[in-house]
């Protein structure tokens, strides 16, 4: 067993090569020995004429005989070979008649002419014999050659021809099935293991290192890179916990010390500015936590979720209100989802006046929550750089209000493309924006009911 494992190949072009090698000769084996052991020689019984070598060789033979006698002797045993071959005097047989001879008796004489130097002609033999050969052996002798006709050479000609082809195509088909399976099947498992580990980091399975040598290359390497990755999560877990344990800390001793200053305006500058840093350090830890993908997916209820979050925002003042239908069942991360639409309608708040938050099933049987606002837009150029953490542009809709971070949209990005759907900023006509989140069917194939 180690020494066939030794023997086979390891790299994807030996093994292709290899398998296409191996398919050819079993299949010119499996060819040979069926013609070989069902497939006999013509003989008198097939009513078979012989093709342009078998006529010069008979012929040649012929001219070869000593007497008359001797002569008729070798076409008595041509005949009984198959070859029907007849013995006329010159001048037996009309001239030939170019329109009505076969094309394979003027490929056939044409052959006799030139590589052996035979004098023979297509023509209509007698007796409505068809087409044929007429053969000059001598000033006084002919010989007549009836010419094979396509049906009579698919016994032994087609027939062999067409197995060859049927028994290759067979080989070929079921090794390129097997060399498919051994080759993509582990191809196919790196990438249900890649999509895994990005829909669930935590999924530490490793990759089995099977397959062809640069397979089994890519396998390793991604084993190590998830290592890699698993370590670096591990590590931004421990520095939030950190951070979140460091900072707050010394910013509670912070405000509480600031509250003691007597001077109003020099008090509420420093209260101003820990709240600043306070609310930078919630928005950081919530972009930077990975709790959007650990949320299990669990049917909600769409239209419930949007009008919560639509009520929220009214009972603070904004002009915030839902359009949709009244119910909309769907599997997601709630929490999530709701995390990506508050942070995308309080962005809509900051810019705009008034706020309509709509859901419906598009095409594809995508929901699609959108998010209308009247404020002043964000231009074509800027759209998908206002994804980036901590962008805020000057010329798109300007944080003049000194809320936010820039982190808003990014977390609502990372929330929707974990939902393997899709995010965009359209305009609004005649003016604003409308923030389009598409959520893709629950996976399992639970339908959404309306």
């Amino acid at each position: 067993m180690r020494l066939f494992s030794r023997l086979v190949p390891r790299s994807v072009v030996s093994q292709i090569t290899g398998i296409v090698a191996v398919s050819m000769l079993l299949g010119i084996g499996l060819t040979g020995s069926v013609l070989f052991l069902f497939f006999r020689e013509p003989d008198a019984r097939d009513g078979v004429v012989l093709s342009a070598p078998g006529i010069a060789k008979v012929t040649q033979i012929f001219q070869s005989a000593a007497t008359p006698e001797e002569g008729d002797r070798i076409l008595d045993i041509a005949r009984r070979a198959g070859a029907g071959v007849i013995r006329a005097p010159a001048g037996f047989v009309a001239p030939p008649d170019g329109e009505r001879t076969s094309i394979l008796s003027s490929l056939i004489a044409y052959q006799l002419n030139t590589l052996w130097g035979i004098d023979a002609r297509a023509a209509i033999l007698p007796s409505d014999a068809g087409d044929g050969l007429v053969v000059r052996v001598d000033d006084h002798t002919i010989l007549l050659f009836p010419t094979p006709n396509w049906a009579g050479l698919w016994p032994f000609v087609l027939k062999p021809t067409v197995l060859i082809i049927v028994t290759m195509i067979v080989f070929v088909l079921f090794l390129s099935i097997y060399a498919v399976r051994w080759i993509i099947a582990p191809l196919s498992a790196l990438g249900a293991a890649a999509e895994s580990f990005g829909r669930s980091p935590d999924d530490d399975r490793l990759v089995h290192r099977r397959g062809p040598r640069e397979i089994g290359q890519v396998a390793g390497a991604l084993n190590d890179m998830r290592t890699r990755i698993r370590a670096l999560i591990d590590d931004r877990t421990r520095m939030l916990a950190a951070i979140s344990h460091d900072l707050r800390t010394p910013l509670t001793r912070l405000r509480l010390r600031a509250e003691r200053i007597r001077d109003p305006e020099l008090r509420d500058g420093i209260l101003h500015e820990v709240v600043r840093i306070s609310g930078m350090l919630d928005e950081t830890l919530e972009y930077l936590r990975p709790g959007t993908r650990e949320e299990p997916m669990s049917p909600v209820d769409l239209s419930s979720l949007l009008q919560t979050i639509c009520t929220e925002f009214g009972d603070v003042g904004h002009d915030v209100a839902y359009a949709g239908p009244p119910r909309l069942a769907w599997v997601c991360r709630p929490n999530a989802v709701a995390r990506a639409v508050t942070n995308v309608v309080d962005n809509a708040v900051q810019h705009g006046s008034a706020v309509r938050v709509g859901l419906r099933v598009g095409d594809g049987g995508l929901a699609e929550i959108e998010v209308a606002d009247d404020g002043p837009g964000i231009p074509a150029p800027l759209r998908e750089k206002v994804f980036d953490p901590f962008f805020k542009g000057d010329d798109t809709r300007s944080a003049a209000t000194g809320r936010g971070f820039g982190l808003g949209l990014s977390i609502a990005r990372d929330v929707v493309r974990g939902h393997g759907g899709r995010i965009e900023l359209l305009d609004r006509l005649p003016r604003g924006l409308l923030v389009r989140m598409s959520l893709p069917r629950n996976p399992s194939g639970v339908r959404p009911t309306i």
